[in-house]
């Protein structure tokens, strides 16, 4: 195989001749529909669903009120990308988003791993969603006194770790009634759900139910699309407007101090949830071939999209952190929880509604952009010819839909929320990071056609190395111990909590009688409660956990078995030389080499975990492409 086929590209032209040919080839065309209040819609009903329901409460809860900088941050790193994907939907108004300005940029090769990233990202995306909606839904239905049994409602891993965890710590001592709500009911789920053998049946079956409804909604028609999102759009932000105008009478600003109570650390820590909340926006740009003037409207709905959902984030979490302490708001409904504890049980039987709603308009969103990408990848030749089938009546990729629904109906059975959420925030990062790289290296090329949006140019050549040092300059001065320990791989000592769930039941009994007899006035048989007494003072807390008669591997975290973690931030730092040399080289713009470092800086901030399951998922999509793809690529046969 000649190494340079790999990176074979398209040209914006003959992107633009294919699409004419399509109907000749005997691929329909689809249907034109779409408007730029459409766009902004469709951006709105993908960004407002899970971060404001449900992942702004983690967030909340760990960077306190201070985490409205990290929307602010996130925002302005999705607007950096894009004004990347604006310029390359204005220079090719196709369907395929990121996948198709690859191949222009870089060739098959990229062109197809972007691709088959975004097949996870939006196919995880979806099962996300729809595990979130199940959540809300199933808590809609009790709070109207329909109780479903807990076995129906929960994924399967979720159930098997939560009842291990469980185990552990009640035999630390802790009594069922105190364990977390998630904890007790995961429990059940597991101790009551039917089983053959030794497998116990655990499925999600109303996220079954909304992936299905929405599919069916998809496969319909654009129109029917769209109308939809617009209705649920239209109700979602009423209720967030109401939400906001109730609860700003019932803000405390003492609530507000500390205003970052866990520091930068703490507010970056919720950076894939904050994140999470952000993706969608790219999937505007799959409908590129179904927007009436693609050239100008896809620009002005991606930009108002993140403008109007940035202020709305940012308010409503002013709004949370002012109503109750931040520590309160690590719950999965933040929203419907606050006013329920100040005894507004109505706005939370609104709220719910909402969300049920707002969810399945995210839903939406995603599941209408994945067939497209599967359509555009199935036009090239790299995945099979009936992908890019397009209904004759209702105009829409019809059996790449259903086969999504498929892909994205059966791990949402089983998948927890966690998971995928991480997963499909890289999947997104890495479109978005080559969808900046992308622009950079075209921004130079005469032989380009330019669309109506091009990116402002800034010349990054003498600002790039200001900021970086500048960046050098608050790591060793305003974070300098942090960067020590980062640098040195210092150790690291474990929450009280994983302590004790790394113990058998022999060991918890010792560890309780050592601290017991250390503290002969507490009154606690809960190991992970008196773990946690102690832990208010970092000092005395590692002074106690040393202390411990277990092995030192279950106290700290050391050696590789903490360096394996900061892997993604040593490629963001050695990438970031990388590219200091690159802008000084080439003169790059600035605007898209920020969005391109931003992305990179929030997929080093996901565990190595999420890297690790990433590079399977790619090496699973290299199989395939070396295995049918490059033999049946169009560009083969020219």
């Amino acid at each position: 195989m000649n190494f340079s086929q790999l990176f074979r590209k398209k040209t914006v032209q003959d992107i633009l001749n294919q699409v004419a040919k399509n109907e000749a080839d005997g691929h329909q065309a689809l249907g034109k529909h779409l408007t730029a209040r459409d766009l902004t819609a469709f951006g709105i009903a993908a960004i407002i669903g899970a971060g404001i329901f449900s992942t702004i409460g983690k967030a909340s809860a760990d960077g306190g009120p201070g985490v409205i900088f990290l929307f602010i941050f996130t925002a302005i790193a999705c607007s950096f990308a894009a004004f990347a994907y604006a310029e390359f939907a204005s220079m090719v108004p196709v369907s395929g988003s990121a996948y198709t300005y690859s191949y222009v940029a870089f060739g098959e090769i990229i062109a197809w791993i972007i691709g088959w990233a975004l097949i996870m990202e939006y196919a995880i995306g979806n099962i996300t969603v729809a595990i979130s909606w199940s959540d809300y839904f199933t808590g809609l239905l009790e709070s109207g006194g329909i109780h479903l049994p807990q076995w129906v409602q929960m994924d399967y891993l979720t159930a098997s770790n939560g009842f291990k965890d469980a185990t552990a710590l009640m035999q630390g001592g802790k009594s069922f009634e105190n364990l977390s709500q998630g904890l007790q009911a995961a429990y059940t789920a597991w101790t009551t759900s039917p089983t053959i053998g030794s497998f116990h049946l655990v499925a999600d079956l109303p996220a079954l139910l909304i992936i299905i409804v929405i599919t069916y909604l998809v496969y319909r028609g654009m129109k029917e699309s769209r109308n939809a999102s617009n209705l649920m759009v239209v109700i979602k932000l009423c209720i967030i407007l109401l939400v906001i105008a109730v609860g700003i009478f019932y803000v405390d600003t003492a609530n507000w101090h500390p205003f970052a109570p866990n520091g930068v650390g703490g507010i970056l820590k919720g950076v894939s949830a904050v994140f999470f909340a952000y993706i969608g926006f790219d999937a505007i740009s799959t409908t590129a071939e179904e927007c009436k003037d693609p050239q100008r409207d896809l620009p002005k709905g991606m930009m108002w999209a993140i403008i109007i959902c940035t202020i709305l984030y940012v308010v409503i979490a002013l709004v949370l952190t002012g109503m109750v302490n931040y520590a309160d708001l690590n719950v999965g409904d933040p929203l419907a929880f606050v006013f329920d504890k100040l005894n507004l049980k109505w706005m939370s039987g609104i709220i719910a509604v909402s969300a049920v709603v707002a969810m399945a308009s995210v839903l939406l969103v995603f599941q209408m952009g994945q067939p497209r990408i599967w359509m555009s990848m199935s036009r090239d030749g790299l995945l099979p010819k009936r992908f890019s089938k397009v209904h004759p009546k209702y105009h829409t990729p019809s059996y790449a839909t259903i086969v999504t629904g498929f892909v994205v109906a059966i791990p949402a059975l089983f998948l927890n929320l966690t998971m995928v959420t991480d997963l499909c925030s890289i999947g997104t990062l890495f479109a978005f990071v080559l969808v900046c790289a992308g622009v950079l290296v075209l921004q130079n090329k005469p032989d380009i056609p330019r669309g109506k949006f091009k990116t402002p140019y800034v010349n990054s050549k003498y600002v790039f190395p200001v900021l970086m040092l500048v960046g050098i300059g608050i790591a060793f001065t305003v974070n300098k111990q942090s960067t020590m320990d980062f640098l040195t791989n210092e150790k690291q000592v474990n929450a009280p909590a994983d302590i004790v769930t790394s113990l058998n039941k022999e060991q918890a009994k010792e560890v309780y009688a050592f601290l017991a007899a250390k503290n002969p006035n507490t009154e606690t048989t809960d190991l992970e409660a008196l773990l946690s007494s102690l832990n208010e003072n970092e000092t005395s807390y590692k002074a106690v956990v040393d202390s411990l008669p277990i092995d030192q591997s279950m106290k700290y975290e050391s050696g590789f078995n903490l360096f394996k973690h900061k892997i993604p931030m040593w490629i963001f730092l050695i990438s970031l030389v990388c590219f200091g040399v690159w802008s000084w080289r080439q003169n790059l713009s600035l605007i898209p080499l920020l969005g391109l470092i931003c992305c990179l800086y929030m997929m080093a901030e996901l565990s190595i975990w999420n890297w690790i399951y990433f590079t399977c998922w790619l090496l699973i999509g290299l199989t395939i492409y070396f295995g049918f793809s490059h033999k049946n690529s169009k560009l083969n046969k020219v």
